[in-house]
């Protein structure tokens, strides 16, 4: 199993530092959150700085909210930062649900759904090199249709689309109910004659040290979440042994990546993590995409 880590958002100066502490400390991937409404850094852009700053870790969004950008130039944008980092970018993609961004976009949310799901049909023929709208836009991505897609959802209709448009499945629930998810994701892939399986992908809040960092993490996070109405929703493991379990069990179910999310801003997370879930083993994976 693959460990990611999944950066913070609240000080983009400090994102450089993160990634190349990571990578040396051997985590396999680097992954940022997406919204509108809100201070975070843009994820298109600040994973293309990361990609210069860097030389193999991966680049994710987890996710990126497809709906609230023009299909082209979503399609060139990933498409430039898929080749200048020599590959190394997985889009995670999903609808979201926060009205806030939308009214921010333009975009009419309860249209969210439809508009994801003729953007992903269309980024794949413009990826193919089709023309879109009469004309051609390039550049063309490093594996013609584009990089893996990763499709992040909790409703029936948005889990199908994993099967229909993506390589895997990015699966943000806790572990706890987190199986009938993947179980139905899978059902799904196999109902469409896709080979192999989904790859899947899961993510963890985590915050380790001091306990000022584990106190901004824990405000960061109940702050992102308010929207929910959630009391405690999201809370960050923060004993080292309950982190190191919980990769266990991650691994135990089937999971090919789990990216730890860090709120708190101590950079030094990155090693104190490592120490615990040693990223730098060798991958375990238990399948692959169908592609």
């Amino acid at each position: 199993m693959d460990i990611g880590l999944g950066l913070p958002i609240t000080d983009p100066a400090l994102l450089v530092d993160w990634a190349v502490r990571a990578e040396s400390a051997g985590f396999a991937s680097l992954a940022l959150l997406d919204r509108l409404a809100y201070d975070n850094p843009e994820p298109l852009v600040a994973l293309s700085v990361l990609a210069g700053a860097t030389t193999r870790i991966r680049l994710q969004t987890e996710v990126l909210l497809g709906p609230l950008r023009s299909t082209a130039l979503l399609a060139k944008q990933v498409a430039t930062l898929d080749r200048m980092s020599g590959g190394r970018f997985v889009l995670g993609i999903g609808i979201g649900g926060r009205e806030d961004d939308f009214a921010a976009a333009g975009t009419r949310i309860d249209q969210r759904g439809r508009l994801l799901d003729r953007q992903l049909t269309d980024l794949r023929a413009i990826w193919r090199g089709e023309p879109y709208a009469g004309a051609e836009i390039g550049p063309q991505p490093s594996i013609a249709g584009g990089p893996p897609l990763l499709i992040g959802a909790f409703a029936p209709a948005a889990l199908r689309r994993a099967a229909r448009h993506g390589d895997g499945f990015l699966c943000a629930a806790p572990l706890d109910w987190a199986g009938g998810l993947v179980q139905t994701v899978r059902e799904d892939w196999d109902a469409a004659g896709r080979p192999g399986r989904p790859r899947l992908v899961c993510q963890i809040n985590t915050a380790i040290g001091s306990a000022e960092t584990v106190e901004q993490a824990r405000r960061a996070i109940a702050d992102y979440y308010a929207f929910a109405g959630r009391p405690g929703w999201g809370m960050p493991l923060s004993d080292p042994a309950e982190i190191a379990d919980a990769v266990a069990a991650y691994r135990e179910f089937g999971a090919d990546e789990l990216v730890l999310y860090c709120y708190g801003e101590d950079v030094d997370q990155v090693e104190a993590l490592a120490s615990v879930v040693r990223p730098g083993d060798p991958p375990q994976h238990r399948g692959s995409s169908g592609r």
